[in-house]
C-alpha cells in the first residue's frame, strides 16, 4: 500500500502510524499457552487503561500535530473503541475505519489490490 501510495518518503511525510494503546498484552489460555491479548478484549482491561490511553492519544497528537482525520486499522472492536474515546475526548474530528493489514495478508490476501485501493481513497478525502 505504501508502495503504492508513492514510497516511503511520501508517505511517512504524511502520515504518523501509532497505536491506540501502544502496550501488548498477553494473557494465559486454556491451554496453559500464553497468547497476545488486546486492550478490548476485556471490559476490565479498557477501564484500567482508559486513562493511559487517553494519554498517550494526547501525546501522539502533540507529536504529530494533526488532530483533523484518524485511520484506524481495524473496523471491529478496535475502531469501536477508538470512536467511543473520540467522542468522550474529541481528539479528532473524524476516524475513518479500514481493515486491519494483518486481517488483509491472513484472510483476504486475494482481495489485496482492493483493499489497497480503500486505503488509497480513504487517504485522498
Amino acid at each position: 500500500m505504501i508502495k503504492a501510495y508513492g514510497g516511503t518518503e511520501l508517505f511517512y511525510g504524511k502520515f504518523f502510524i501509532s497505536s491506540v494503546c501502544p502496550l501488548g498484552f498477553v494473557k494465559t489460555n486454556n491451554n496453559h499457552k500464553v497468547v497476545n491479548y488486546n486492550y478490548y478484549d476485556a471490559i476490565d482491561l479498557q477501564m484500567a487503561m482508559e486513562d493511559f490511553i487517553v494519554n498517550s492519544i494526547r501525546k501522539q497528537i502533540a507529536l504529530c500535530g494533526m488532530h483533523d482525520i484518524c485511520y484506524c486499522l481495524g473496523t471491529g472492536k478496535n475502531y469501536a473503541h477508538l470512536n467511543k474515546l473520540n467522542k468522550t475526548y474529541s481528539f479528532f474530528e473524524r476516524v475513518i475505519p479500514l481493515e486491519h493489514p494483518r486481517y488483509i495478508m491472513q484472510y483476504k490476501s486475494r482481495s489485496k489490490s482492493f483493499f489497497i485501493d480503500q486505503y488509497l481513497k480513504a487517504f485522498n478525502i
